[in-house]
């Protein structure tokens, strides 16, 4: 396909002030000694403090139950550093120093067990009657323990009238089923209000997920097409190339349906179909979101499709199958692989299906919202050497790269008429050097200050986990379908491709 690369400028409209300070805070890890703190949120922790949006009042405590100092565990933080910063390119080689002995001085150990009482004692002492944040980057089966052992400690308990905050931030998997998901919000709900719940989704601090509506609503030309008179259907895909690595038994019991739908998948779609908020107040774009995902719903067992990995090659080196994997059963059911059709029956959306596509061990790494628009009349080329026209696409680029680009079809240069498809593109690596480098930035600065615009409310899990629960009660039905084979390092299984198929379309492809 003939490319051409769209002008565009890195500058930045208006004066508006730089970002404020975070207030002073104790950002407490549940977890602190684990590989989510070393690979993300301490390097997150350390691009804020970069960026002067720390006070000199914050520090961390990272509280985990293995026998470790608080210099081995400073030790552990700076080499996985070292690493992260090394990744990030020639602008920012080495770690600098200064802002590494700042951010050090300011990180303490903690051992002990989470449901312990006494931990939570000697919590409170470190803390004091000052702000305090509790990360929960520990595994699922304990959210409901620490809340419950905060709650009793009297740690989130915010003092009236003085402005003191205590906030919790959740992560994914947050419930497996509808049912264990509003089990965990009432318990939750019972210690916490849900202003001091941040229950976060680390696809959202991803700036193309947050351009999602600068795009539509700040771009006179985007929002009027944005409809079903205009847009002939959506393909939502989250592919990755590694396989479950050393997560096998974690996953056994969780699958590509549970890890990646109703959280990651659900949220592009919400924000890619909600209508413009009357604010960018948090529960005004969270209304929104929630009203898209009540709207939205898998019409049949026939439009889901459930795949496993078998050996391939990836890579140019052979990749064994999902079975033979480590901690997987031998005759494993757990899929690796989904595809859906969803419909979103309200007046935007009616008669537009969302495809959703997630797996691993796929031909790509590659995550991304295609919005294909509807083919122009054909009258005009009818007597044309041109049978087709280049399908108009807008793709929003979300992982391994960020950015847009905008598919159509132009006259190829010469005395007939030939069109010829280009693409116009944004690189948000190319127009913006200062990017966060993570993902977490933004969702820890955004909780810090109080912003919960990209955190999940309680209705919008429960409402993303309503969308999900038939596919995964199809999936458990005796004599449901059987699971459908891919090759590891192809686009996935045929099935999938029947799906798109059999309504005339097809999935734009992976690894071309």
């Amino acid at each position: 396909m003939d490319g051409i690369i769209a002008s565009a400028s890195s500058e930045i409209e208006g004066s508006s002030p730089p970002p404020r300070r975070a207030p002073p805070c104790v950002f407490v890890i549940f977890g602190g000694g684990g590989d989510l703190t070393k690979r993300l949120l301490v390097p997150a922790i350390y691009n804020l403090a970069c960026a002067g949006l720390l006070d000199e009042g914050f520090s961390i405590v990272a509280v985990d139950w293995a026998d470790l100092s608080d210099e081995v565990l400073r030790a552990q933080f700076n080499e996985a550093l070292q690493e992260f910063v090394a990744r990030r390119g020639t602008a920012a080689a080495t770690l600098r120093e200064d802002m590494w002995t700042w951010l050090s001085s300011r990180i303490s150990y903690l051992r002990g067990s989470f449901e312990e009482a006494s931990t939570y004692a000697s919590l409170s002492e470190r803390i004091g009657s000052g702000n305090a944040v509790f990360y929960l980057a520990v595994a699922a089966r304990f959210f409901g323990a620490i809340s419950d052992r905060l709650g009793e400690s009297g740690l989130v308990t915010e003092a009236n009238g003085n402005g003191t905050f205590r906030r919790v931030i959740v992560e994914k998997p947050f419930g497996h089923d509808l049912q264990s998901a509003r089990e965990l919000n009432r318990r939750l709900l019972g210690v916490l209000r849900e202003r001091q719940i941040y229950r976060i989704d680390h696809y959202l601090g991803k700036e193309t997920v947050q351009n999602i509506m600068a795009l539509r609503f700040s771009n006179g030309f985007f929002e009027p097409l944005w409809n079903r008179q205009n847009i002939d259907h959506v393909q939502i895909t989250a592919a990755e190339t590694v396989g479950v690595e050393r997560r096998g038994r974690f996953y056994e019991g969780t699958g590509a349906l549970r890890d990646m739908v109703p959280n990651h998948l659900m949220q592009l779609l919400a924000m890619t179909a909600m209508e413009a908020p009357v604010s960018f107040d948090a529960d005004a774009v969270r209304d929104e979101k929630s009203k898209v995902l009540k709207a939205a719903h898998c019409v049949g067992a026939d439009d889901v499709v459930r795949g496993q990995y078998v050996a391939g090659m990836l890579g140019g080196e052979d990749v064994p199958a999902y079975r033979d994997e480590p901690d997987v059963a031998p005759d494993s059911q757990t899929e690796t692989y989904v595809a859906m059709k969803l419909a979103v029956d309200n007046w935007r959306w009616a008669g537009v299906p969302f495809y959703l596509r997630t797996g691993k061990r796929l031909a790509e790494r590659r995550t991304e919202i295609a919005i294909h628009f509807r083919h122009a009349p054909y009258a005009l080329f009818r007597d044309t050497p041109v049978e087709r026209l280049t399908p108009n696409i807008m793709t929003m680029h979300i992982q391994p790269t960020e950015g847009v680009t905008l598919q159509f079809g132009a006259k190829v240069p010469g005395p007939t008429v030939r069109l010829g498809g280009v693409r116009m593109k944004f690189d948000y690596s190319e127009w913006f050097s200062d990017g966060p480098s993570t993902g977490y930035e933004t969702l820890i600065y955004d909780c810090l200050i109080g912003d919960a615009t990209l955190f999940q409310r309680a209705d919008n899990i429960e409402a993303g986990w309503q969308v999900v629960q038939p596919a995964l009660d199809w999936g458990a039905h005796v004599g449901a379908a059987p699971l459908c084979a891919y090759a590891a390092g192809s686009s996935g299984p045929v099935e999938a491709d029947a799906l798109l198929a059999r309504d005339g379309r097809h999935w734009l492809a992976l690894g071309a």
